[in-house]
């Protein structure tokens, strides 16, 4: 059964998504982030997934102390992601309550940093290989490279890195459905790692979710998904069902 992440990004304090990761396309939905985070949970999360959307673009985390609150609130575990460059901001990441640690931009800039990080702290330490075109992208999605998403798995893959979460950024937050173009080369990468990875962007419906879960590849381990839950097109409760491969909550 795939994990279902549900999203919460931060931007000025606030609960927003952003349209393909462009930050002057943005929607507000909550105005403290803790209201989503139990929302999603009182729905029956089993995770959340956090991401400083300022933090990204600024290359230092901006809102721990809502990730703080987050955290004190929830009975789950976090996912934090968003301008987490170093072992200093890392670890404060997680004295600010988080579980995982995700990593993009640092991952492609020093990867033996992301190695000695897996080294300490296991499979908290996440990888993010977020792409525009099949490239990943950095600095908060906002620069391309020019490697590849399974050549980046590979590499880190071979340093330690476990569990990765892929972002097919053309999709984010689309509702169109998800990105599968490539995700079987990346999956394939990542069985190769003896990895997981974990999906994210355009999952609009209970269908995408059945595609992903149908997807075939003992490596997808989750999804995670934010526009779809803020705009009602399925709760928590029935994208887990689906997930859990009940099809009586599939919807059209």
């Amino acid at each position: 059964m795939l994990t279902l992440y549900p999203a919460i990004d931060i931007r000025g304090g606030r609960a927003v998504r952003l349209l393909q990761g462009d930050y002057d396309r943005e929607t507000g939905y909550d105005a403290d982030p803790v209201d989503a985070a139990r929302r999603w949970v009182d729905g029956g999360a089993a995770i959340v997934h956090v991401v400083d959307l300022d933090g990204a673009r600024d290359g230092a985390p901006a809102n721990l102390g809502v990730v703080t609150r987050i955290a004190a609130a929830v009975d789950v575990p976090v996912q934090l992601g968003g301008g987490l460059r170093d072992r200093r901001s890392v670890e404060a990441g997680f004295a600010a309550g988080a579980e995982r640690a995700v990593l993009g931009t640092t991952a492609q800039r020093d990867p033996a940093l992301l190695g000695g990080l897996a080294d300490a702290y296991g499979d908290r330490i996440v990888a993010s290989v977020d792409a525009r075109g099949g490239r990943v992208a950095v600095e908060g999605w906002e620069r391309a490279t020019g490697t590849a998403v399974e050549s980046a798995v590979a590499d880190l893959g071979g340093r330690g890195i476990r569990r990765f979460v892929y972002t097919p950024v053309e999709v984010d937050g689309t509702l169109e459905g998800p990105g599968l173009d490539r995700l079987g080369q990346i999956l394939a990468a990542c069985e190769a790692a003896d990895a997981e990875l974990i999906y994210s962007g355009g999952v609009g419906s209970l269908p995408d979710l059945a595609r992903l879960r149908d997807f075939g590849s003992a490596a997808l381990s989750g999804v995670i998904v934010g526009r779809a839950l803020y705009e009602r097109r399925f709760t928590v409760a029935e994208a887990l069902a689906v997930l859990a491969g009940n099809d009586d909550e599939r919807e059209g």
